[in-house]
């Protein structure tokens, strides 16, 4: 899976921009959280070389940025948890989920 990494505020506008063209998933993971390494790699072992052609996959470290999670909770709308997956399509968060919720399957359902 090729990630593209949240690293700055100035993204969250790129990630808006980019999700009216498709959807764009944004994991938020906590590298210290062993429920968010079991949903990471659930995730990463489903994801097909071909669903980033449908879905633009960000990743964002909780660790490193947590401020920036304050901000994306902030600017759409959504409380912070970790991990969380946020599915963006013309701007908006369209499906969320954390923890064990977190599903491949679901996330592909709303991604179409």
């Amino acid at each position: 899976m090729n990630w593209n990494k949240l690293t700055s505020e100035a993204q969250i506008d790129q990630v808006i921009a980019a999700s009216a063209e498709k959807p764009v998933l944004l994991f938020k993971h906590s590298t210290r959280c062993s429920i968010s390494s079991m949903s990471l790699d659930r995730l990463l072992r489903n994801w097909k070389e071909e669903d980033s052609e449908r879905i633009t996959p960000y990743y964002l470290d909780l660790i490193a940025f947590r401020s920036l999670s304050n901000q994306v909770a902030e600017r759409f709308g959504i409380p912070h948890e970790s991990p969380q997956v946020l599915l963006i399509q013309k701007g908006k968060v369209t499906y969320h989920e954390s923890h064990y919720g977190i599903s491949y399957a679901e996330i592909m359902k709303q991604g179409s």
